[in-house]
């Protein structure tokens, strides 16, 4: 049975606005990343969704196929974005199955809790290899094809097509700094400095290239890695002036928005999901629990024991 449409896109948008338009994304797989793909094969896209593990990423293809009746999903795996040429062999056979790639999203992303004390120097490039060099192989891999989709969609057109269009998933911990986000807040602060320069660069081609930054998102691994599961569910979203968590549909929609014929002139930026939480990120409950305080926890060198992750050892300060 295929996802209720309610959990992945809000009822504003007109179906088949991306019609014979293919988006190609990495980490498509992930709880976000599906979201977004499902809310663009739902509305007429076809996909190819690349990830690290083949029958992950495969049967994600075939749940999400199941949106729209004759989509063609392909998924993609055994890929890492840390490599150009496994990217890039990914980008040819997408356009060779499904015949162009028209949107991009470079949603592959690493994180978990540490401070910097207890962040080795392979750890902190993990993160920057995946998520900032990740972003720049996927962008490499891609605009060519994004250069064609431009020249067949001149932005705008009387018939409201798009196309040649360039979306990295950013967040919003470099605005202020993060307590434990050492590694993440560098490189999505880099990969925010990569879409000011293809926006420059490919701008004069027709591609737009954005950046969008979710808040906390509930039911993701990722805030599974930075929020405490005994954390109090009104203790963890005080720092929202919302007043709660993220849903993924608030992302699918955001991609929609930028990807569509509304977001022509949306170019260069990051579009924040967070529901203001940025502005009072000091509120966030980043790895601690309903006891810790802010700088007391950091002090006694401790953190939440309570935060999934894929290390059996307690990180350490």
């Amino acid at each position: 049975m295929s996802v209720p449409r309610s959990e992945y896109l809000s009822t504003v948008w007109k179906d088949g606005i991306f019609a014979n338009r293919v988006l190609f994304i990495t980490g498509g797989a992930g709880s976000i990343g599906s979201a977004q793909t499902r809310a663009m094969v739902h509305l007429g896209a076809d996909a190819c969704i690349i990830g690290r593990s083949v029958e992950k990423t495969e049967n994600a293809a075939k749940e999400i196929a199941k949106v729209r009746n004759g989509a063609r999903v392909i998924g993609i795996g055994n890929v890492d974005v840390r490599s150009y040429d496994s990217l890039k062999a990914a980008a040819d056979r997408c356009v060779t199955e499904l015949g162009s790639i028209d949107y991009v999203v470079a949603g592959a992303a690493g994180n978990f809790i540490a401070p910097i004390a207890g962040l080795s120097p392979n750890a902190f490039k993990a993160v920057i290899d995946i998520d900032t060099i990740g972003t720049f192989n996927t962008i490499k891999a891609t605009m060519p094809y994004l250069v064609e989709s431009a020249a067949r969609n001149p932005n705008p057109n009387d018939a409201g097509t798009t196309g040649g269009r360039f979306v990295s998933t950013s967040a919003t911990f470099h605005y202020t700094g993060m307590p434990l986000q050492s590694h993440v807040s560098a490189a999505k602060a880099a990969i925010d400095a990569l879409m000011g320069s293809v926006a420059l660069e490919y701008g004069p081609f027709g591609v737009t290239a954005n950046s969008i930054a979710p808040g906390a998102i509930e039911g993701t691994e990722g805030m599974e890695r930075l929020a405490s599961s005994k954390l109090d569910p009104k203790t963890r979203t005080k720092g929202v002036p919302i007043g709660r968590w993220g849903s993924v549909r608030d992302i699918a929609d955001a991609t929609v928005y930028v990807f569509s014929d509304a977001g022509n002139y949306i170019n260069g930026t990051t579009l924040v999901v967070d529901g203001a939480g940025w502005r009072r990120q000091g509120a966030a409950a980043v790895g601690v629990d309903d006891d810790m305080q802010y700088p007391d926890f950091l002090l006694a060198g401790t953190i939440s024991k309570h935060l999934k992750s894929g290390r059996k050892e307690k990180a350490k300060m």
